[in-house]
């Protein structure tokens, strides 16, 4: 059985890999998010770098998977919300709109390495003042990028590509990735 590590903090992220591979180890590396490059996808490819690259001892493991989600809109990137104001501010400009989301995954393995970046499309509905308040009061958005969560099909009325990826981590994908290094 391969020794997995899963660097994020993101309990969604946890529960999706789970499905994928049993069990795994679990840190959650400080590294800077702020890096925006020419394209979402870059951007969030350098992120996940700067994530696997604050793990210590990654040779310890036969897999390291690091990712980076981010929402991005009209040339905007919508990160994880500073607090609730910041959170309706977000869901005020995403309602009735289709933006991108995008994760870039490493898993590294040894040595070797798949990188990738995969983007789907999110519509959200029409929201109203009341409504995003609601949201806000009662589904914890500060720790997701864009200040929602796709699995609760609140705000959602479309989505065009991988939901995984919405939530945060590409499973198909990844499964991919992980067989491509013979993880699994």
């Amino acid at each position: 059985m391969p020794i997995i590590l899963l660097a994020s903090r993101s309990p969604r992220r946890r529960e999706l890999l789970k499905n994928i591979v049993g069990e795994f180890d679990v840190i959650a590396p400080e590294a800077d998010e702020s890096e925006v490059r020419e394209t979402p996808g870059e951007t969030a490819l350098a992120v996940a770098e700067a994530k696997l690259k604050a793990v210590p001892n990654p040779e310890d493991y036969d897999a390291v998977i690091v990712c980076d989600t981010l929402v991005y809109l009209d040339g905007v990137y919508y990160g994880k919300p500073k607090d609730e104001a910041d959170a309706k501010r977000m869901l005020k400009e995403l309602s009735g709109k289709t933006h991108t989301v995008v994760s870039g995954f490493i898993v590294w393995a040894k040595g070797k390495e798949v990188r990738q970046a995969v983007t789907s499309y999110v519509t959200f509905k029409k929201l109203s003042e009341p409504e995003i308040e609601d949201y806000v009061r009662t589904e914890r958005p500060l720790d997701k990028a864009g200040s929602y969560g796709a699995q609760d099909g609140k705000l959602v009325e479309k989505i065009e590509g991988s939901y995984t990826n919405v939530v945060g981590l590409p499973v198909e994908a990844l499964t991919d990735a992980l067989a491509e290094l013979k993880i699994i």
